[in-house]
């Protein structure tokens, strides 16, 4: 089997209010892979709110797509090394990794195709339906919208709510997350989310104000590439910290681990160079009892938390308009059963190309 040709482009899809005023929209990078044998992969980076999606499509297009043009795709890990190993000048981060993220994607769907199995099971499965916390809480919302989005997601039986706490005040941030809770009751837990923007003291300072809310975990407390800020945060505070959505290779993630800077690791498919080194990162991960929940893009995650022993949560950020999939998974009772249909399982809805190409 070789493959024959690789068409790339760009979906630009609205998001819904209230999400729309943090992030008008978002973009998917497509690369859909042909075959010889008529077997094809589907494979996409999401690049949240869109920025630089241009700039990940030419790269996919004019380096790394050639190079796999003849190749066997079933040789995804020399195919994953020969992308990884292109351009050496250019590290696999950032732009480069969303293109050869998109591509692996799509390589392993194609191997499971071929072997007629989801990819979960084909990487050996532990579990085939999916706990996930609802997630958004951005900082545009008022706090009415809060308490009705984290309503939504538990309506839905999400046992979790993550938001976001960009408030410069710590209090007021506080604030936010005591009236969620509230109106949460009982039996919903809460994460929050500082999204890098503070440094170590004054991020320590505000999870000690949020220390007796007995929140499942603290999420990117400093810059994503100060391992040592995060790891001063996780020795400081009592909330577990979680972080790794904006770090790329198992060597970061390794760096996170070895300074004991996380019990939660967060690798995006979309960014950590898709499946193949985001089920290495989660392998090392478990090899020191540290947890996986990955990074949005759960129709894709469910697949590597499904065979992961040490796999925790997906994240669920219900935004995607139903005419973009076909079968997109739905959340039940909390969870999300993964697809049993070969490879990941999913595939663009008729006519979306036509309706969201940029």
């Amino acid at each position: 089997m070789k493959i024959t040709a690789i068409d790339s482009y760009i979906l630009t899809v609205p998001t819904p209010p209230p999400m729309a005023r943090s992030y008008p929209h978002q973009k998917l990078v497509v690369a859909d892979i042909a075959t010889d044998a008529g077997v094809k992969g589907l494979g996409y980076s999401l690049v949240f709110g869109g920025g630089g999606a241009e700039a990940v499509l030419a790269y996919l297009q004019t380096r790394l797509a050639p190079a796999l043009l003849g190749e066997d795709p079933l040789m995804v890990e020399r195919l994953w090394e020969k992308m990884f190993r292109l351009d050496m000048g250019i590290k696999k981060q950032g732009i480069a990794a969303y293109a050869l993220s998109a591509l692996d994607i799509g390589l392993w769907d194609i191997a499971g195709k071929v072997a007629g199995l989801p990819l979960y099971k084909m990487w050996g499965a532990v579990a085939d339906r999916i706990p996930a916390y609802g997630s958004g809480g951005w900082s545009k919302y008022s706090e009415a919208e809060l308490i009705a989005e984290a309503e939504r997601y538990a309506a839905q039986g999400c046992k979790y709510y993550k938001m976001k706490i960009h408030h410069p005040d710590p209090l007021e941030n506080r604030k936010r997350v005591a009236a969620v809770q509230r109106a949460l009751g009982g039996g919903v837990r809460m994460m929050v989310d500082v999204n890098q923007r503070l440094d170590p003291q004054a991020s320590i300072r505000q999870a000690r104000a949020l220390e007796d809310l007995d929140l499942v975990w603290y999420e990117e407390p400093v810059l994503a590439d100060d391992f040592a800020g995060c790891a001063e945060v996780a020795r400081a505070i009592g909330i577990p910290v979680a972080t790794g959505e904006n770090n790329y290779t198992r060597f970061e993630f390794r760096e996170l681990i070895e300074r004991r800077a996380a019990k939660v690791l967060m690798p995006d498919v979309c960014r950590a160079l898709g499946f193949s080194e985001t089920l290495r990162i989660g392998h090392l991960a478990a090899a020191h009892q540290t947890a996986v929940a990955p990074h949005v893009v759960h129709e894709l995650s469910l697949q590597v938390v499904g065979a992961l022993s040490n796999g925790f949560l997906v994240e669920f950020i219900d935004w995607a308009p139903s005419d973009l999939f076909e079968e997109l998974p739905a959340c039940r009772d909390g969870h999300f059963a993964i697809p049993a249909r070969p490879g990941h399982g999913m595939a663009l809805a008729r006519g979306s190309r036509d309706k969201y190409k940029a």
